[in-house]
């Protein structure tokens, strides 16, 4: 799924779209016991409620593709007999109507789920008649042709008001608040099958993590059995041993800051597409010459490249990167640059030393008070007289 694709189903989570059938609860306490569970038709919620549940699910459509949202495809294992798609396409097909199938998967979920506190677990069931669309991708409501049944998965942490002070309107004075056990925004979160190329995708689910650092790879592989791509964190991580082997000791500021300003033009140009910028060996190898590392390093590169990413790995230039801030560090200063102004930054030896020139211009401040760069040539100093005498 791209980021249209996911807008356009996001857009069904309104009173006037809603394209929703069914929707169950499961909520979970931290030691892992059902302490209630609800199914029911999701027109017949309170509107208050609806547009409540309507938030959540815009949520665990939301964030950066790639990151946040990861498009996973089922191995062949997943799909035969008693495999996990098949059984994520009996509960589809049931539409959750099937009391034996969601305590299944309501078993499945808190077996796998990390969580030392509360949760609430919610599966609705939809089905969105797709619209056509014209050559000039004008949307043409009376020529559908497909429709795209699917669940939607909410893993929410539900967790203990604050304690405060509140009004009592009845008794008209302020009085100890009741705490209330809140249902947060998800943490965790699919949606089964995929919606590609604007139709329904049996081979594929949209995963959503609130934290691209935490994927829950157990959750993944019980729950979905659909391959775990490499989480954002990761791919950055890769990337930089990626850099730092093909370079070696030789390693110098100015190349470094090339492969990120390369980066950051690529992913300028593309900024307008739907899908993220996936670079693979060959991408990569084309961004290091291009930035200027030396022939001589780039003589291995494949072999350094498969050793420490794998063969056939993809990463996205927008998780291997910052596009918002560059960071030069020594063990006691930390210089913040904007992207598009690193080349104010220079390598310079003075004095037998090496060191890092900012050229600056007349505005500089220092915790928030403006100062020059060096006295005014010229400046008078001036002597307390008693010290003169």
């Amino acid at each position: 799924m791209n980021k249209k694709e996911v807008l356009e189903i996001r857009k069904q989570f309104t009173p006037a779209n809603c394209a929703i059938t069914r929707i169950c609860g499961c909520y979970v306490d931290h030691e892992k016991n059902k302490k209630m569970e609800s199914k029911e038709a999701f027109l017949s919620l309170p509107e208050e409620e609806a547009f409540k549940y309507f938030d959540i699910f815009k949520k665990t459509l939301s964030g950066t593709m790639g990151r946040n949202m990861l498009n996973m495809e089922f191995p062949l294992d997943a799909e035969m007999p008693g495999g996990t798609q098949e059984f994520l396409m009996k509960l589809r097909n049931s539409k959750l109507e099937d009391d034996i199938l969601l305590e299944e998967f309501y078993d499945k979920v808190i077996e796998s789920y990390i969580y030392e506190e509360n949760y609430y677990i919610v599966l609705i069931h939809a089905m969105y008649d797709i619209p056509g669309k014209s050559s000039d991708d004008i949307e043409m409501f009376d020529a559908s042709d497909n429709v795209y049944e699917y669940l939607l998965c909410s893993i929410c942490p539900v967790s203990l008001s604050k304690p405060g002070l509140c009004y009592n309107a009845e008794d008209n004075r302020i009085q100890d608040r009741i705490r209330d056990w809140i249902v947060d925004m998800p943490d965790k979160g699919f949606i089964f099958p995929a919606f590609t190329d604007r139709n329904m995708d049996i081979h594929g689910v949209l995963y959503y993590t609130k934290k691209s650092e935490d994927l829950q790879e157990e959750l993944i592989d019980h729950v979905l059995g659909a391959r775990m791509p490499m989480s954002a964190d990761t791919q950055k991580e890769t990337f930089q041993m990626l850099i730092e082997d093909t370079l070696g000791e030789d390693g110098d500021y100015v190349t470094v800051r090339n492969i990120h300003e390369t980066l950051n033009e690529l992913i300028e140009e593309h900024k307008e597409e739907p899908e993220p910028l996936a670079l693979d060996k060959t991408d990569v190898k084309k961004i290091f010459e291009k930035s200027g590392v030396p022939s001589e390093k780039m003589e291995t590169f494949e072999q350094t490249f498969e050793e420490t990413a794998g063969e056939k790995a993809s990463l996205l230039a927008a998780n291997i990167t910052e596009t918002r801030k560059f960071n030069i560090e020594t063990p006691d200063v930390v210089i913040k640059v904007n992207p598009e102004r690193m080349d104010l930054v220079e390598t310079r030896m003075i004095d037998g030393r090496q060191c890092l020139v900012i050229a600056v211009d007349d505005h500089i401040e220092v915790n928030g008070i403006n100062v020059r760069t060096m006295k005014a040539p010229g400046s008078i100093q001036v002597v307390n007289e008693e010290e003169e005498g």
